[in-house]
């Protein structure tokens, strides 16, 4: 039961990171929590803890919802990491592109993006909520709930 204490630290750990930058392009910081994926990744962060929090009380396994969970979460940073900084990078070259158009001069040369660590903390955190859930489908335990014991006698 005390391995639960390591999903309640990630799904901390991932609820945090929606409130982090994921994606930054010069000055400026992209992703996160105002965003859909960010309320999303915020949200997948609360279950995977309130998750393990109710496994760690009730002594109850909860372990294929946090792969379910982590997986969600897993599914999305990484959509986002492939889709946002591409995005970012064509936003950046297109916005320093009208301004040299108007201007009238020549354009400096593109600002890339890059992966903030707001991203990195997600990614790390879901897989390992992810690693924690298959677990039960590794050891392949006979009986992957708890028997509960007579107090009374």
């Amino acid at each position: 039961m005390r391995g639960y204490y390591v999903a309640a630290i990630a799904g901390v750990t991932l609820t945090v990171s929606a409130f982090l930058p994921w994606v930054v392009v010069g000055e400026n910081n992209l992703g996160g929590f105002p965003g859909m994926s960010g309320v999303w990744i915020a949200g997948l962060g609360l279950s995977a803890t309130v998750l393990a929090a109710l496994s760690l009380i009730t002594r109850k396994n909860s372990r294929h919802p946090l792969l379910v969970v982590g997986l969600l979460a897993f599914g999305i940073l990484f959509v986002v990491e492939r889709l946002m900084v591409r995005m970012a990078t064509e936003r950046a070259w297109a916005a320093e592109q009208a301004s040299a158009l108007v201007g009238g001069n020549t354009s400096q040369g593109s600002l890339e993006a890059i992966a903030a660590p707001g991203l990195y903390l997600g990614l790390g955190s879901s897989f390992l909520i992810v690693l924690f859930g298959l677990t039960i489908v590794v050891k392949r335990a006979s009986n992957p709930y708890t028997e509960e014991t007579d107090d009374d006698v």
